[in-house]
């Protein structure tokens, strides 16, 4: 069971690349996660918090040292520093080791957040408008890009927290100690704080054309292995061997410019780190040799101020690390900003008759590739559609089943628009099958997709001639599905779902002769007491069928039983005696 037509998806150009959330958006999403786990959020915080008060003892400590000895003092009293300095670093390392146990945690739940947000996002999706994003394009957002924030959720963003509280206290404790020294010394680092603004300036372009990169290669290797068996058989090699190629090098173009601002980045911040300390001595200096400062008071600034270029530095790799995984989760925000068609609150249909009134559709801004169609399906009829390929019938198909809206005009069941009911009203109102059948890496009773007992799911297996279906927890990625064991899956799917309406798009065109002949007899089954509309080109179906609509260029040219039809000599009598070989008679005119 499908939502996609024979015919191919229909996908907008460039609709992923407006699929980026904007950085208040952003701010806001992460706020929600912290928002969900505050508590761990205030340990984590107030861990790292005393973490950075005990890192804050040994450099005073050291300088109390130096000033001992300097002033003579004695061995124990040196012992009894050294003990407090050794006291000071297990309990750093005790509550950093418990506040990174609690950041890994508050992380590992933030990610799973957002794997299930995105995840949730994507299915609430229409099928058309999920079918107009580039599949590639979500792949490499569900994966690299959730894959890469919840990394920086782990590792990164507790960082940055303690980080900072730590450079809050030790900016504190070296001004406390002497505002002089201190204050020079903080100051002298003002310079990482106009190199990061004109890194961050620069970093979300650069990343978000990196991420937008990686999601055409993606896109271009789907579509490559997808339609391996097109490419051998039209000789194609080298036309996606030469895409790929372009998206190679495109990735590797945008992967260099990340790189290049990074290495412009690090190294001058790097350089800044080194101004502090060279400030502090020779300010130093100066200060004891007039005796305004006492020695230890020196080098203990100058321990603070070396002490604090490791949260800084941590926090400057950080911030490289954010901008790439902001951009990351743009990208995976940005799923919620796919414009949807809202739809009004709607009824429940009052009947299963299906109406098509006036009925205009085209794909984007193309041209309409329906014209004013009007149909009346009537409750537990057979309707089949046919006529020669382009003619519209898959596009009219999609109508009747919700998945797409008509451009014009209306398409209603029971008196209600079919597009405007709920995905799970609607499923039980009409469902569409075509010759896709996917098979989810999961358990034969996962992919059935429905709720009901046991019996009920066997039952359903049983009706479609689904003998081979004995185990509900047959593992279908290690033991997977021939072509004829998907179809009468997906056919179950169709009799656990219960619709009135089941619309057939060749439904069985790419199985094999037996695999079809099988399939058939499991469609009859499911079919039992249903309106069914068969989109076919073989023939022999319309000839089954209560009434056959012909359709030519977009329009119903003819709409009236087989023998009706064949009497009126008209485009499905060519159609009729073309299948048969009648070489006297032609194809439909168009008119």
């Amino acid at each position: 069971m499908s939502t996609r037509s024979a015919g191919g998806t229909n996908r907008v150009a460039g609709t992923s690349g407006g699929m980026i959330a904007s950085p208040g958006e952003v701010l806001r999403a992460a706020g929600r996660l912290i928002a969900a786990d505050r508590w761990t959020v205030a340990g984590m915080l107030t861990l790292g918090s005393l973490a950075a008060l005990a890192a804050l003892g040994a450099p005073y400590l050291l300088g109390r040292v130096i000033d001992t000895v300097a002033t003579g003092g004695g061995v124990s009293a040196v012992d009894g520093l050294a003990l407090a300095v050794l006291g000071c670093a297990v309990a750093q390392t005790v509550l950093s080791r418990y506040a990174l146990g609690v950041a890994y945690r508050f992380g590992e739940r933030a990610a799973a957040r957002i794997r299930e947000t995105f995840v949730r996002r994507v299915l609430a999706l229409p099928a058309a408008v999920a079918e107009r994003v580039p599949t590639g394009d979500l792949v490499a957002r569900g994966t690299t890009d959730v894959d890469q924030v919840a990394i920086t959720l782990r590792d990164v963003l507790p960082g940055v927290f303690i980080g900072f509280v730590q450079m809050l206290f030790i900016v504190g404790a070296v001004v406390v100690l002497d505002p002089v020294l201190g204050i020079g010394g903080v100051l002298s680092l003002s310079g990482v704080w106009f190199l990061t603004r004109w890194y961050l300036r620069r970093a979300r372009t650069v990343y978000l054309t990196e991420g937008a990169a990686n999601s055409r290669l993606a896109e271009e290797l789907a579509a490559t292995t997808a339609g391996a068996r097109t490419i051998e058989a039209l000789g194609l090699h080298r036309q996606r061997l030469d895409a790929g190629h372009d998206a190679i090098t495109e990735t590797r173009r945008t992967r260099l410019a990340s790189l290049a601002l990074r290495s412009r980045f690090f190294p001058g911040v790097e350089t800044i780190y080194a101004i502090p300390g060279v400030l502090v001595l020779l300010l130093g200096g100066l200060l004891y040799t007039n005796d305004l400062v006492s020695l230890g008071t020196v080098a203990a600034a100058v321990l603070y101020l070396r002490q604090l270029v490791g949260p800084l530095d941590a926090i400057m790799i950080y911030i490289e690390q954010m901008q790439s995984s902001g951009a990351a989760f743009a990208r995976i925000e940005g799923v919620a900003t796919i414009p949807v068609p809202v739809s009004a609150p709607v009824g429940v249909p009052d009947s299963d008759r299906i109406e098509v009134c006036g009925v205009r559709y085209s794909y984007g801004a193309g041209p309409d590739v329906l014209h004013d169609v009007d149909l009346t399906v009537r409750p537990g009829e057979r309707l089949a559609v046919v006529g020669l390929s382009g003619a519209g019938k898959s596009t009219l198909g999609r109508l009747i089943a919700g998945v797409d809206r008509p451009t014009a005009g209306t398409v209603t069941v029971g008196g209600v628009p079919i597009a405007d009911l709920p995905p799970d009203r609607l499923r039980r109102q009409v469902v569409l099958v075509t010759q896709e059948h996917h098979v989810f890496r999961d358990t034969l009773r996962a992919n059935l997709m429905s709720p009901a007992p046991d019996e009920d799911l066997h039952r359903a297996l049983r009706t479609v001639g689904a003998d081979w279906a004995s185990d509900l927890g047959r593992d279908l990625a290690a033991d997977p599905l021939d072509g004829a064991q998907a179809q009468q899956l997906a056919l179950a799917r169709v009799l656990l779902a219960d619709p009135h309406t089941v619309i057939l798009d060749e439904a069985t065109a790419l199985l094999d002769p037996t695999a079809a002949r099988t399939a058939e007899r499991a469609l009859a089954a499911v079919l039992h007491e249903r309106t069914v509309i068969a989109i076919a080109h073989r023939l022999q179906t319309a000839h089954d069928a209560d009434r056959v609509a012909v359709m030519h260029d977009g329009r119903i040219i003819e709409l009236g039983t087989h023998d009706a039809l064949l009497s009126a000599d008209g485009p499905y009598a060519s159609l009729w005696h073309s299948w048969h070989g009648d070489a006297t008679q032609q194809a439909p005119s168009a008119t």
